[in-house]
């Protein structure tokens, strides 16, 4: 898989100054262009879009520096449609206009060229086991919430205590399946999963009975789910835990994530300082 990647980052070096097509890294890599993002999301850290565009500029910027090329010919050269499209998104990278930076030989910044490799720790295990599951319901609370990568989510914590303890148990008896009792859905991301970007946040409970007229209801199809076991301080383990099934599970089993929502049953210990967790995450099986 990491050799794959790695040939899809050669396949963008090579066309920098052409349009270049998530299918197409995709098809190189032998995935899906969701589960692609994803991935490089987690490894590298930012957006599949964010990486190319950085890189894009950061070869611009040498050929503004050389002065070979007018600023508008580079500008058309790297996929912009104007001069001032260009100058807009050199500055936001180098902090500084392409004018300025031809005119004074000013210090910009470089993007790296990115490839990916094993790095063997061996330092923990993780405890997982994949099911498959018939249609089910959610019924409970949503809401619209910014991603935040690290630490609490300040817009999730102040919708669950707006619920009302009330409310909450009346969801958490509506639970009759797995995963057992209030479970958070994480759905609708933006495809970048870059920081503050929006997504459909539900607190509820899988279920089979009717859905309460006070509250929303979210049907999720029959499919493959990957689930994930772990325990730790709260909330750094949980936040964690994301990230090691897309940068260390995903890589060395053979499947890729789907499009769905995504599930989590948190226990909390009393002072709310340590959480046990159960992630429930949509897969499909690749070919080895």
């Amino acid at each position: 898989m990491l050799e794959r990647l790695n040939q899809a980052m050669e396949h963008i070096e090579r066309r920098l100054d052409q349009p270049i097509e998530t299918a197409d890294l995709a098809r190189i890599a032998v995935t899906s262009e969701y589960h692609l993002r994803r991935l490089f999301s987690a490894l590298a850290g930012m957006p599949l879009s964010e990486y190319v565009r950085r890189r894009r500029l950061t070869v611009a910027g040498a050929e503004v520096l050389a002065g070979e090329r007018t600023l508008l010919e580079i500008a058309v050269r790297y996929g912009y449609g104007s001069g001032e499209a260009f100058a807009r998104a050199f500055r936001a990278l180098h902090g500084v206009g392409p004018g300025e930076a031809r005119r004074t030989g000013a210090s910009l910044r470089s993007q790296p060229r990115m490839s990916f490799r094993l790095v063997v720790e061996g330092s923990s295990t993780m405890r997982y086991r994949v099911v498959e599951k018939e249609e089910f319901r959610v019924v409970g609370r949503k809401t619209r919430v910014p991603l935040v990568h690290e630490g609490m989510n300040p817009a999730i914590a102040d919708f669950v205590r707006g619920i009302g303890r009330e409310t909450l148990d009346r969801i958490e008896a509506l639970s009759d399946q797995e995963p057992k009792g209030i479970v958070s859905i994480s759905d609708n991301l933006d495809e970048s999963r870059a920081e503050g970007t929006e997504l459909d946040y539900f607190h509820g409970a899988v279920t089979g009975a009717p859905t309460p007229e006070d509250m929303d209801e979210l049907t999720v199809p029959a499919g493959t789910w990957a689930v994930f076991e772990n325990s730790g301080p709260f909330p750094q383990a949980l936040q964690y835990l994301w990230r090691d099934v897309f940068t260390q599970w995903f890589p060395s089993n053979p499947y890729r994530s789907r499009p769905g929502p995504e599930v989590l049953r948190t226990r909390l210990s009393p002072d709310a300082a340590r959480a046990d967790a159960e992630l429930w995450i949509p897969v499909e099986r690749t070919a080895l």
